[in-house]
């Protein structure tokens, strides 16, 4: 792992606030201050598609980040756009062969929470 990716691994794993690429990259900026954005976004694409951190596509324009690539729920504030982890167990079972009459082959799910957060509510 390049040094570069390394940094921005350990900057996400240091926060849970599910940044941006914007705000990733100004965190790692204060480590690696020649760093571009566009280094940052390549990276993040490259840690998400390893399975090193996930990416969240939430019901807004900006994806998020996350360094806990381990199964989770999010929550999002309709509002600013916060996510917070919600602290639930994803061990559900969903019977694929139930959906096999709408003929589309499943390549995954998403269940996402939404609502206010404490500081919009």
């Amino acid at each position: 792992m390049t040094r570069q990716r390394q940094v921005i691994l350990e900057e996400l794993r240091k926060v849970n606030t599910h940044p941006s690429a914007d705000e990733v990259y100004e965190m790692v900026r204060k480590r690696l201050p020649r760093i571009s954005l566009g280094t940052v976004y390549r990276n993040l694409e490259v840690l998400s598609e390893s399975g090193e951190i996930k990416k969240l596509e939430p019901g807004c324009s900006v994806k998020r980040f996350d360094g806990n690539p381990s199964e989770h729920f999010h929550i999002r504030c309709i509002r600013c756009d916060r996510i917070a982890d919600v602290p639930m167990a994803c061990d559900f079972e969903i019977d694929l062969a139930e959906m096999t009459p709408i003929e589309y082959e499943i390549l995954g799910h998403r269940l996402e929470f939404f609502g206010l957060c404490p500081y919009c509510s």
